[in-house]
């Protein structure tokens, strides 16, 4: 079993069937015994996203987040204080609490974005 963080563009691909998620990515996401989490940091971006214009997106991302089967990954203090002290290698808020959480949790974080693995998480390329 495999616990997979995903990215919140990893998450958005899946949603939409968009082509920008790789094969490997889907099959591993979509193996029931695999787990596959999505913070609660992407809901909130695509939130702020959403409100801004920037973005389209379904309404009820907690719903379909259970309906594709996903966990619900909460933030924590300890996430928090995590993300505060990674080095400013990223500077995107979302994206340090992800690499967070994946440190924090021991998750492989599921992402396009080639600086996240520069801070030594485990990545699978959402491209593959």
């Amino acid at each position: 079993m495999r616990r997979l963080l995903l990215d919140t563009h990893a998450f958005l691909w899946w949603l939409s069937d968009d082509p920008a998620l790789g094969a490997e990515a889907r099959q591993m996401m979509g193996e029931p015994r695999n787990q596959v989490l999505v913070s609660a940091a992407s809901i909130w971006e695509i939130s702020i996203k959403q409100a801004k214009g920037m973005l389209e997106a379904p309404e009820d991302l907690e719903a379909l987040v259970e309906d594709e089967g996903f966990t619900k990954l909460p933030i924590s203090l300890f996430h928090g204080q995590q993300a505060g002290k990674l080095p400013e290698i990223h500077r995107d808020p979302f994206d340090r609490m992800l690499i967070a959480q994946a440190q924090a949790e021991g998750l492989e974080l599921v992402t396009a974005d080639g600086i996240i693995p520069q801070y030594g998480v485990r990545v699978v390329s959402a491209r593959l």
